[in-house]
């Protein structure tokens, strides 16, 4: 049993876990090994072989950097960098192959912009065991990224104000933000909410088996995207962690399913929180909505545990709120099946199954994005995305929040184009709407504003393009199938039959692909031809 209460309330149960809870807790263990999400252990010590050899490189640096900047020898012998992990790696739930996320931390004469992105890129740079070395010193928290002996590595660098870097620093200390400035800040506060998520939490084993759940649940239905306006890692890890400490002595299968029960009933914008938000003592701005304007449009706030505490997930939109607020209320239906198991036989593919992305609209938009070169195309991808969850919220603004808009939070290349990618959103009027006769959308304006704020890009080169066009289900582009190979249209999921014999509301309704594919197809079509509703472009009935 708990010894002390972790959380800002008092947890919901205290009770342990039945012998059932123990036996589908290792199925879903096995179900995770048979998904593939653990690494071997000759990739661990591989990972480990790669930080400790990382380590080591920047503190040979460091005394390199001290010399020629003039220290005395006493000071380059006791110049130190240190190498914290962050991020998935840190918490323990990476997939093989996955990157690990890392963070420099250097004393105050080594700088950010020569020393770090430029003297230590250099000897990055002559190791012939690092590949693909990529600075990008103008992200909003600048990395260096590369692979080392085949290890994918994101760098950060924070630079503290002290002269030499203990070995024994401890980052959780509100002091090393002392005099930091803002990209330090940055840098560091992923170590330190990490850490203190793993402080937080009552059991860390259960707590890394559900985290592993829920991260592999949202990426097979589509909801594991910061830049598309969903929830990234840390969100996730956030959302998991709350619900540990309200159910402190649950195993990973109540967990999950407790995870979708409270998540279908919170009251967003209520915060989740794993803490009380600290003010600190170094000024620095805190999530706080009657203070700061721009806190009180946030829609779905979950707070970092370390000052200074800062809503994690401020791109949520409301047509994503209401997706992922569909996706816990189907979740929290399966789950209550399970529980139900003799009667009913739904095993944990149900859960798991994919979103079928592609079935589920009538109309989408495709946005193509193309450039001249391969280095061009990933520069150009990386602020595209960054800008695309402004598309959802013109649109959504544009037509009064009656259209919601499904970023899938992927991409995809036409292989028989060079340096090509496109991403796609599904559209349809969002329930309870009424439908006017012959009613329209017309979102050209938003998407004529995407497109030039797009276009303002500091870095352009030529050959970098935008194209965005409207889309009917059945002219969705081969090359997103797998294999390139469009599905035939399925009968309808074995989830969608048993929510029906248990009389569960909504699922059906939503997320049928049969029910869509019916409605009104015949006389919808006839409207206008094919060629003459691209050109219309997203002025659409839906």
């Amino acid at each position: 049993m708990m010894g002390h209460r972790l959380g800002v309330t008092e947890p919901i149960s205290l009770g342990g876990p039945t012998e059932y809870d123990v036996i589908e807790t290792r199925e879903l263990e096995k179900y995770l090994r048979d998904a593939g999400l653990y690494e071997s252990q000759e990739e661990a010590v591989s990972r480990e072989e790669v930080l400790g050899r990382l380590d080591q490189i920047v503190k040979i640096w460091v005394k390199t950097i001290s010399r020629a900047k003039g220290l005395n020898e006493q000071l380059v012998q006791e110049a130190n960098a240190k190498i914290f992990t962050f991020g998935s790696y840190r918490l323990g739930v990476h997939d093989p192959g996955a990157h690990i996320d890392a963070l420099c931390v250097g004393p105050r004469h080594a700088s950010r912009e020569e020393d770090f992105f430029g003297e230590l890129h250099r000897m990055l740079s002559e190791m012939p065991e690092v590949t693909e070395l990529q600075p990008v010193p103008d992200a909003h928290v600048p990395v260096m990224k590369f692979k080392f002996n085949g290890v994918s590595i994101d760098l950060l660098y924070a630079k503290l104000s002290l002269w030499v870097i203990p070995e024994d620093l401890d980052i959780s200390q509100d002091s090393t933000l002392q005099n930091a400035d803002e990209q330090t800040v940055h840098s560091l506060n992923g170590c330190r909410v990490t850490d203190q998520i793993l402080r937080l939490v009552p059991n860390i084993q259960n707590f890394r088996t559900t985290l592993r759940c829920m991260r592999l649940w949202a990426k097979r239905r589509g909801v594991y995207s910061n830049v598309a306006g969903f929830l990234g890692g840390i969100n996730w890890a956030l959302l998991v962690a709350r619900i540990c400490q309200l159910y402190p002595n649950a195993l990973p299968n109540m967990l999950m399913s407790r995870f979708f029960r409270v998540y279908t009933q919170w009251r967003w914008p209520n915060p989740v929180m794993l803490c009380a938000i600290e003010e600190g003592s170094l000024g620095l701005q805190v999530w706080d909505p009657r203070r700061n304007p721009q806190d009180r449009f946030h829609l779905m706030p979950i707070i970092t545990p370390a000052y200074p505490s800062m809503n994690s997930s401020y791109n949520v939109s409301s047509s994503t709120l209401l997706i992922m607020s569909k996706e816990f209320q189907r979740g929290s239906e399966i789950c209550e099946c399970l529980q139900a198991m003799e009667a009913y036989k739904v095993d944990w593919d149900t859960l798991f199954e994919p979103y079928p992305f592609f079935e589920a609209y009538k109309n989408y938009l495709q946005i193509d994005i193309t450039a001249e070169n391969d280095d061009d195309l990933g520069k150009w991808k990386g602020w595209v995305e960054s800008r695309l969850c402004q598309l959802t919220l013109k649109i959504e603004r544009d037509t009064y929040n009656m259209l919601q808009c499904h970023p899938h939070p992927g991409d995809f290349s036409d292989r028989s184009r060079l340096f090509h990618c496109c991403y796609f959103m599904g559209l349809q009027r969002k329930q309870g709407v009424p439908v006017n006769e012959g009613e329209q959308f017309d979102i050209r304006l938003a998407v004529e504003e995407f497109k030039g704020n797009v276009n303002m890009y500091t870095l352009w080169k030529p050959g970098m393009a935008i194209r965005v066009s409207h889309v009917k289900r059945r002219n969705i582009p081969n090359f997103v199938f797998p294999g390139g190979i469009r599905p035939s249209r399925p009968s309808k999921g074995t989830w969608v039959s048993w929510s029906s014999e248990l009389k569960v509301s909504g699922h059906a309704q939503d997320n049928s692909p049969e029910g869509k594919a019916v409605s009104n197809g015949g006389r919808k079509r006839k409207q206008v031809d094919d060629s003459l509703e691209t050109n219309l472009l997203y002025k659409c009935s839906i």
